[in-house]
């Protein structure tokens, strides 16, 4: 008896190779995609502006990135010992004025200079619901301020399919090359209700495939379904149950690998790996003569990649193993 029915997802007729740029913008699922990224040497920056999870945010950061938009103290405000920006996330606060702002205008010059010439923009919206100030602003993160601070309201498919098309076509203009990868993030809001969870996600999913199936630039990747149809299991989410575990994070990586890079690059991502396994080798005696061979083996290991791929920088590497 089959107890599991396995979801694959049909391969993007366009794919990641290690010579892309890749921007990554949303949810923290987005975050754990960028790191396994970044461990096989992929060019990525991710989210730009700290973790977003509503698409009004989420257009509003690649706006001002095309823009490449200057903060000033005005779009700063002052709450729990910080200052603040409300289309920032809390890593960004700072109980100093001047340094918040040097992060978020640092981090912004780093965006508009990398959206230049991104290849691929992964873009992972988390929910349809947004938090609005009283100037019906939309705020892309709370500042644990209370809530009844805020208007809660629920976007339509109409309102979300229209901010997202919009910043798409912003993108296209500004990189006529781009590529953009649509995901739903799998982590379940259920502070908002299960009822109401299914209901942003749905409203997220319809207005997302309206743009997907109107255009060969747009794609979809499945993380959503591979966690909730798929995976199906709680053994698979972490102890709060709502963000999916390691194991499922692994699983739903190994399908984006196969869905949207390319064979070749999955061949060097193998090669990678055995670096990067060796470099998380932890020696009984680092003096030894048995490390030593075994830091010169990698180091030679290391270089040959190096000279065979050019674009990818493997510096740390070679100083890891040469020390």
């Amino acid at each position: 008896m089959n107890f599991h029915l396995e979801f694959t997802p049909k391969p993007f007729d366009k794919k990641i190779v290690h010579q892309d740029n890749l921007l990554l913008i949303g949810s923290c699922f987005t975050e754990n995609i960028g790191t396994k990224l970044k461990q096989h040497k992929f060019s990525v920056l991710e989210n730009a502006n700290g973790i977003l999870f509503n698409p009004i945010s989420i257009a509003k950061s690649i706006s001002s990135y095309i823009k490449n938009k200057k903060y000033t103290e005005s779009d700063l405000f002052y709450a729990n010992e910080c200052w603040n920006s409300w289309e920032h996330h809390s890593r960004f606060s700072h109980p100093e004025k001047a340094v918040c702002l040097e992060m978020i205008n640092q981090s912004q010059q780093a965006a508009h200079d990398f959206l230049k010439t991104a290849d691929w923009v992964l873009i992972t919206v988390g929910s349809a619901f947004v938090y609005e100030l009283e100037s019906k602003d939309v705020v892309a993160n709370c500042h644990k301020i209370p809530t009844d601070k805020f208007n809660k309201k629920l976007l339509s498919v109409d309102e979300v399919h229209t901010v997202l098309n919009t910043i798409v076509k912003e993108m296209i203009t500004f990189n006529p090359n781009v590529k953009v990868i649509f995901t739903i993030s799998p982590v379940r809001h259920l502070r908002d209700g299960f009822i109401e969870n299914n209901r942003s996600k749905s409203t997220l999913i319809q207005a997302v495939h309206r743009l997907v199936d109107v255009s060969e630039n747009i794609f979809y990747f499945p993380a959503y379904e591979l966690v909730i149809d798929d995976l199906r299991d709680y053994r698979f989410y972490a102890e709060d149950m709502v963000h999916p575990n390691y194991a499922a994070t692994n699983y739903v990586w190994d399908k984006f690998v196969a869905t949207s890079i390319t064979t070749t690059a999955q061949q060097l991502m193998q090669e990678i790996n055995i670096i990067n396994a060796a470099k998380s080798h932890k020696p009984f005696n680092p003096t030894s003569e048995q490390h030593k061979k075994f830091l010169q083996k990698n180091l030679g290991l290391v270089k040959k990649l190096q000279s065979e791929h050019a674009h990818i920088n493997f510096d740390d590497e070679i100083n890891y193993f040469t020390s």
